[in-house]
């Protein structure tokens, strides 16, 4: 290495944000016309470690600007601002099936960005960098309050934007492998609405009750939301994700006690048998576990969780009959469940119906299962432990990584924008956008 790669400086702009804040990365004082790579490290929560790179040829001056030049190859290609966030993947050697989560969100995502001489692919860690540099990307907001909840045997963790509100509200609901998940929660506080991230799965069975919670333990969720002295008990919203959003159609529906402004339901399904539980409707379900295949890889699959489309009115959710604005995120690509046939079903029950206007879809193609917040890293299939099985099995998301990470970052703006007009807005129902499918 020459005198001149000795003052290389690499510069990470913010080098402290939010999760779903872009950066901008700098790369000054190279040689004119030096291969380059830059290569981001992060290690998990869980001891995983995953990484990504690029590989860059600065300009004339000597200087790459990730914002404005291509990466030449690597895990992207071309002009890809957040590239070393979404195209992280498990390290070479790694346990296949590594799925990237957030389990604390009271500390950041670590993020070594380095710079290394040539177009390397492999051996990062066996080389000196030429300069490197520690990003934080942060879930949780400075000033946003992280408070767990145990009232009514809940099972939550409240999060609370800075000051001291009202806010409006957001209940939000994961998928079928239970456990309190917050990263989504806390990062809605982050911009403004307080989010209360509820285990409604696996809380009693964790609590060795080994019973299943039911609708009623969601009202509960929704009452405590209602009545807390610095939410808005009008406006409340609820987000969801897989499984999270049949619960969510289902409640907003039939409940007699949730009231909502609005919902979000990504990559879901108003399909469910309507004379059971949360429980029942588990089980039903877990049916389709024995209803699997391999793909090439030799991964086992399962495809279609959901119930076929039916036109038995007790196996389905009258979506019809919503009285507040439906926001459906859907990825063509999904592998795991039906989603975009249920979402044109459910078009066209609330055209039907006359509630058209309160539908909005954006609908991704390429995208799969796992649409989460922007730079999250896409895995394609991945280890998951439903909660009505008793051991792991390796799961098929869907999704191509590119198309994928766009519709991510696509849908939260959307997404965002969706809940502020409605919940701080008070925009009436008939005034909500729709799309078409």
């Amino acid at each position: 290495m020459d005198e001149k790669h000795c003052c290389v400086q690499l510069l990470v702009s913010p080098s402290r944000g939010l999760m779903d804040e872009q950066f901008v990365i700098l790369v000054q004082n190279t040689g004119p016309c030096s291969q380059l790579t830059l290569h981001s490290f992060h290690q998990c929560d869980d001891g995983h470690s995953w990484d990504a790179f690029a590989h860059y040829m600065s300009d004339a001056a000597g200087n790459v600007n990730v914002s404005k030049d291509y990466s030449l190859g690597g895990t992207y290609c071309g002009i890809e601002p957040m590239g070393l966030l979404w195209s992280l993947r498990p390290v070479p050697g790694s346990k296949p099936g590594l799925r990237m989560r957030k389990k604390n969100v009271e500390l950041p995502v670590v993020v070594t960005v380095s710079v290394y001489q040539g177009h390397r692919k492999e051996g990062f860690a066996d080389q000196v960098p030429l300069a490197s540099v520690v990003v934080e990307r942060w879930y949780m907001a400075p000033g946003v309050r992280r408070i767990l909840v145990t009232e009514g045997g809940l099972t939550a963790a409240l999060f609370l934007p800075p000051g001291p509100g009202p806010f409006p509200a957001v209940l939000d609901l994961w998928g079928g492998g239970g456990q309190l998940v917050e990263y989504r929660a806390a990062l809605l506080a982050s911009h403004g609405i307080a989010a209360l991230a509820l285990d409604y799965l696996t809380a009693n069975i964790i609590k060795e009750t080994r019973k299943m919670v039911n609708f009623q333990y969601i009202e509960t969720a929704y009452i405590y939301l209602r009545e807390h002295p610095q939410v808005l008990g009008s406006r409340i919203a609820m987000v969801g994700l897989s499984f999270g959003t049949s619960v969510i159609l289902r409640m907003a529906v039939y409940s007699e006690v949730i009231k909502l402004r609005c919902a979000v339901c990504i990559s879901g399904t108003h399909v469910q048998p309507l004379d059971q539980d949360i429980e029942g409707i588990l089980r039903a379900m877990d049916t389709k576990f024995f209803k699997t295949r391999t793909d090439e890889e030799n991964h086992t699959i399962m495809r279609d969780m959901s119930f076929p489309i039916t036109t038995d009115p007790l196996n389905k959710v009258d979506v019809g009959r919503l009285q507040c604005p439906l926001m459906l995120i859907v990825g063509e690509d999904d592998q795991n469940l039906a989603a975009q046939e249920c979402a044109n079903d459910m078009k066209e029950m609330m055209e039907r119906a006359g509630n058209s206007h309160l539908l909005t879809v954006l609908s991704y193609p390429d995208a799969g299962h796992l649409i989460e917040p922007p730079y999250t890293p896409h895995v394609r299939f991945s280890n998951f432990k439903p909660v009505s099985r008793n051991h792991i099995i390796m799961v098929l998301w869907g999704g191509q990584t590119v198309a994928h990470s766009r519709a991510q970052e696509d849908s939260w703006k959307k997404m965002l924008v969706f809940l502020k007009e409605i919940l701080y807005g008070g925009r009436t129902p008939g005034l909500i956008p729709s799309s078409n499918l």
